[in-house]
């Protein structure tokens, strides 16, 4: 397994709509535990492929230490080939989120609290199943990386640019954190 460096929030991977995954191969099942073992790196809950720069329909998730603190129960490490949400509740509510593309900014986000995903697991089993809560959440915003989206997208004028300084710092590479990211190219003179 292999740790891969994150990209950030400007880089056009992310905002890109992601290429279906179209066979089960074991360098797709590599590719699945070398996101596993970076989303656990970064001590992230999920980690979309667009997130390590390729531009396919997979995320993972473990989101346990959120959805067990909150009461939900817990699901394990679970991977989405192709998601489909084929539906949303009406109820929306906000709840801070972060993303490992967009270090060191937290911002509220309205979702709808329970959704329907349709997807294939690792071994290409079909499923559809119903979430709620902070799980759906998550499914939802590693869903969002498949379709070009940020949850940054979801904030009015105001936030953003409260966020603008801390986005252009992102840019431009001058950020820490406790995983790799993808080297900002220097820019010739």
């Amino acid at each position: 397994m292999a740790i891969l460096p994150i990209v950030t929030y400007d880089d056009p991977v992310l905002r890109n709509p992601a290429e279906p995954v179209e066979s089960n191969t074991p360098e797709l099942q590599t590719f699945i535990d070398d996101l596993f073992e970076t989303m656990y790196e970064a001590s992230g809950v999920g980690l979309a492929a667009p997130q390590v720069g390729r531009s396919l329909r997979i995320f993972v998730v473990d989101a346990d230490a959120i959805t067990e603190a909150e009461g939900e129960g817990t699901y394990g490490p679970r991977v989405y080939i192709n998601p489909e949400i084929v539906s949303d509740q009406d109820y929306l509510w906000d709840a801070e989120e972060g993303c490992l593309s967009i270090p060191d900014v937290r911002e509220k986000v309205t979702r709808p609290d329970s959704i329907r995903i349709r997807y294939l697991d690792r071994d290409f089993y079909a499923h559809e199943e119903e979430h709620q809560g902070w799980f759906a959440r998550v499914l939802q915003h590693e869903y969002d990386h498949l379709r070009g989206v940020l949850f940054i997208d979801y904030l009015g004028a105001f936030r953003k640019r409260l966020i603008r300084n801390k986005l252009n710092e992102i840019k431009s590479g001058n950020v820490d954190t406790e995983y790799s990211l993808v080297p900002k190219k220097s820019i010739p003179k």
